[in-house]
């Protein structure tokens, strides 16, 4: 479910003070989100965001200290990683997930995710809320999937979940800051098959299982994905 706009607490909240607009809260995540869309968080200002919500600079001081603080709000408002899939079907719920992820994640420009963190990462407390909010929510889900395929039997029970993690995560984030573009499909399906074929107790059976729920889900007319 997507995360509703939440304005950070700052020192300038006052107890028993008049209560925030939600409906300014709102509109000032849309305008920034609209302004990241457009131009890139360089061109990212409080003055520019005041404008195109309706509202005024105070306004959003009172909410956000800053123009790093206010991007991280309106991403985690557009990120939407959903629960990860539980198919019984490793191959079927990699794909899956990663794919929904994908998704999701291509809805912020590359260039954006990378310039907010070359602002975020000199500041632990701003970096810790970057990773809260892009890397850790995915890192969960495909966690949980991992486990899922380890307690089946249809990983090695020495399996290194969170090397397999760091691997899934770099590849990623990589294209995203460094090269500024979002990993592909084709690159994405490659990246789970070498990492299963290596992970997996039987990587050709884990194949067929996921051939045979295909065939299922067509049979039956469902629209299940699998790779």
């Amino acid at each position: 479910m997507t995360t509703e706009p939440t304005a950070e607490p700052t020192s300038r909240s006052k107890p028993g003070g008049r209560p925030r607009d939600p409906q300014i809260d709102t509109a000032v995540v849309e305008a920034t989100l609209a302004v990241l869309d457009e131009s890139g968080y360089h061109a990212l200002s409080v003055e520019e965001v005041a404008r195109r919500a309706g509202t005024t600079r105070p306004a959003i001081y009172r909410r956000f200290s800053g123009r790093a603080r206010l991007a991280l709000a309106a991403i985690a408002a557009r990120l939407d990683v959903p629960e990860s899939p539980d198919t019984g079907c490793t191959l079927c719920d990699f794909g899956e997930g990663l794919f929904v992820f994908l998704a999701e994640f291509r809805a912020i420009r590359p260039d954006v995710l990378s310039s907010l963190f070359a602002e975020c990462a000199t500041d632990a407390e701003l970096r810790g809320q970057y990773m809260r909010i892009v890397f850790d929510p995915p890192r969960t889900a495909v966690g949980a999937m991992l486990d899922r395929a380890i307690a089946r039997g249809n990983l090695r029970p020495d399996t290194d979940r969170d090397q397999i993690l760091d691997l899934l995560g770099s590849l990623v984030y990589y294209r995203a800051l460094f090269e500024e573009r979002h990993l592909s499909d084709d690159d994405a399906g490659r990246l789970i098959e070498t990492l299963l074929r290596g992970a997996a107790v039987d990587y050709d059976a884990l194949v067929a299982h996921s051939e045979a729920m295909e065939q299922h889900s067509t049979t039956d007319g469902g629209t299940h994905n699998v790779h």
